[in-house]
């Protein structure tokens, strides 16, 4: 079983909600395949299933007849379903006496990392008499949250990711120092080998950036035709790795660099305008968690986007500040985010997440990421924060 039943059903209670309705066809909701244990796959599940856990009481499963072992692992009542006439009668019994369901819903589809249950699926539930609100702040409980080892896991991949960076910078700035000929794609192959080295894994290849190629967020070298670097050129490395271990969760971090001796003064004054915006947003994340305030993802975000706008850059943002960090490199709980959505979640204690402000040009860009657990009374980056783009020539 993927959860404890009695922490759920105090969630609910202290949310004030009658039960957590768990659904998913083929795969649709990972969120609920995720609670409900189901994504380690091992199990035939190409029909729809619902699991509603209540408030209080025995939870209950519907299971189509020929996938009927679907949930036998979790506790609970079971029912079966075959034909549609059938779905809809055990709908109306599964539903019956509640009156307030979360399920991953989001209204408007504000969060859309949440909104992973179709419209048609709601409008059933609504039509026999059910609110359904957002499961999103009870999703960051039971999927975002971090164990003491996880936490450790986390630490320990984001200390081999700066030591990758720095071998990174080494090995570029000898290079550029050197005049020799080496590219993009070549500076990502070496950063593998270290990978390796350091026992990491990741779900993509890091970012290697140069010159224009940095204006681009999500750039990635092309072998045989990425860019060649030189000796006047700026650098961006975004990497992210986790441990080698169940339940290991990833560091994010990013970095800028220039391979001349003194850096352009538009390219300093740029990144000393994300990096004020990064540290706005992770003073205000500290502030809250001391004062045990309820803060949500978009505020930080405001707080980034605030700075970054008074320093004439706003039509140079291009994505939100953050994202949350777990098992995956963009975790279930709350983004920092209130410009590609509005991410209302709030920052609960036991999560982590990035907090990462990029300007972007035709010409060139930059951008600053941290990681930052945010606990009971405290909220702490991981690592240490950029200061200014790294001359290394």
């Amino acid at each position: 079983m993927a959860f404890r039943l009695e922490d759920v059903q105090a969630a609910l209670a202290e949310d004030g909600l009658d039960g957590w309705l768990l659904y998913d066809f083929h795969g649709s909701n990972p969120i609920a395949r995720s609670i409900a244990g189901l994504n380690g796959g091992g199990k035939m599940t190409t029909r729809r299933w619902f699991y509603l856990i209540p408030s209080k009481g025995t939870p209950r499963a519907l299971v189509h007849a020929i996938e009927p072992h679907t949930l036998s692992h979790l506790p609970g009542d079971t029912r079966h379903y075959a034909g549609r006439q059938a779905l809809s009668q055990e709908l109306d019994a599964l539903l019956s006496g509640v009156d307030t369901l979360a399920m991953e819903y989001s209204p408007d589809n504000a969060i859309p990392y949440i909104a992973r249950v179709d419209a048609g699926t709601v409008e059933a539930v609504r039509k026999r008499g059910v609110t359904v609100v957002s499961s999103g702040d009870l999703v960051q409980r039971f999927e975002a949250k971090w164990s003491v080892v996880q936490l450790e896991t986390h630490m320990a991949a984001s200390a081999a990711l700066y030591r990758i960076k720095d071998r990174t910078f080494a090995a570029i700035g000898e290079h550029a120092r050197k005049g020799a000929v080496f590219t993009e794609h070549d500076v990502q192959q070496w950063m593998g080998g270290w990978f390796r080295e350091e026992g990491l894994t990741a779900e993509d290849k890091p970012v290697v950036a140069a010159m224009e190629n940095t204006g681009n967020p999500h750039y990635m070298p092309p072998e045989g035709s990425s860019r060649t670097i030189g000796r006047d050129d700026l650098v961006l490395l975004d990497l992210w790795g986790k441990l080698k271990q169940p339940g290991a969760v990833y560091a994010d971090i990013t970095w800028v660099c220039h391979t001349a001796t003194v850096v352009p003064d538009h390219q300093a004054r740029a990144f000393a305008a994300i990096a004020a915006a990064r540290d706005a947003a992770l003073a205000l994340t500290q502030a809250a968690a001391l004062d045990g305030r309820d803060l949500r993802g978009w505020q930080v975000d405001q707080a980034a986007r605030t700075v970054l706008i008074d320093a004439g850059y706003g039509a140079q943002i291009l994505h939100r500040t953050g994202h949350s960090l777990g098992e995956q490199v963009h975790g279930n709980g709350v983004h920092m985010d209130d410009y590609e959505t509005h991410d209302d979640r709030r920052l609960l204690p036991g999560t982590g997440f990035t907090i990462e402000p990029g300007v972007y040009f035709p010409q060139f860009g930059v951008r600053t990421e941290i990681n930052v657990f945010y606990d009971a009374g405290e909220a702490r980056a991981s690592g240490p924060r950029q200061a200014a783009i790294v001359a290394l020539g």
